[in-house]
């Protein structure tokens, strides 16, 4: 049974907690192949972009988005009231050697204020150092860094954002490995990023990002498709999305 006090107190003092369980083996298998189903129809498509808000889609990526324990883990983190901002995956396919996840901090664009929110990654395949897993680095999630463009071609985030190291300490990073159907939490300004997938395996994991209803979209800069998930809203502030329904 998961301390969800532990997982708190982890979240707070560290700005992450990892890995936390959440899917059977059989469940694992079922997103998987939902995933590997989305993988073929884009490529038949020709679609080479990141895919986002395929919650809205495909009906197991709603059930993943708003599964009882990801709702428990992001409740930990953020408290009883929950707003679902966006799902998304990011997938290293195997010897990808030029892609990767440049030291970021997740709000820094997402036109939130005040800019918080914490993401579940949920490992689709086995996450680990030879595949490129996501890197964290403690304690980083008190204060916003600047960011600027990365400094090499194949940075997988949509803005291109980098923070210099000159701002931060990258001996004190620390390799979330996961086993498929494991998840890690992160605050939204913990620093965190991946090494490119060098091995013959792919990476993909699914990001479940989720704010509180306090804080406030900043019109012309929020793009995101918000979900009340869990709790009430007494704000106001957002302009919601009703749950998707499938048959």
């Amino acid at each position: 049974m998961t301390d969800f006090n532990a997982v708190k107190d982890q979240f707070e003092r560290e700005g992450y907690a990892a890995p936390l369980p959440v899917l059977t083996a059989e469940e694992v298998r079922r997103y998987r192949d939902t995933y590997d189903r989305l993988e073929r129809e884009w490529a038949a498509a020709g679609i080479t972009k990141r895919p986002t808000h395929q919650h809205f889609k495909y009906k197991e990526f709603w059930e993943l988005a708003s599964h009882p324990r990801v709702i428990e883990y992001a409740r930990a983190a953020a408290g009883d009231d929950l707003v679902l901002l966006a799902t998304g995956f990011f997938s290293k396919p195997p010897g990808t050697a030029e892609k990767f996840v440049a030291w970021h901090q997740d709000t820094t664009y997402w036109g939130l204020d005040p800019s918080y929110a914490v993401t579940v990654w949920i490992a689709i395949d086995d996450s680990d150092v030879e595949n490129g897993c996501m890197r964290v680095i403690p304690g980083t999630h008190r204060s916003l860094l600047p960011h600027g463009k990365a400094a090499k071609a194949g940075n997988m985030l949509g803005y291109d954002q980098e923070i210099d190291t000159s701002y931060i300490d990258e001996s004190k990073a620390v390799d979330l490995v996961l086993k498929a159907g494991e998840a890690s939490l992160h605050h939204g300004w913990t620093v965190h990023g991946s090494n490119p997938n060098r091995s013959t395996r792919r990476r993909c994991g699914m990001t479940i990002r989720f704010t509180r209803p306090d804080v406030k979209p900043v019109p012309g800069q929020f793009v995101d498709k918000p979900i009340l998930l869990a709790g009430t809203d007494r704000y106001g502030n957002f302009e919601y999305l009703p749950k998707p329904v499938f048959s």
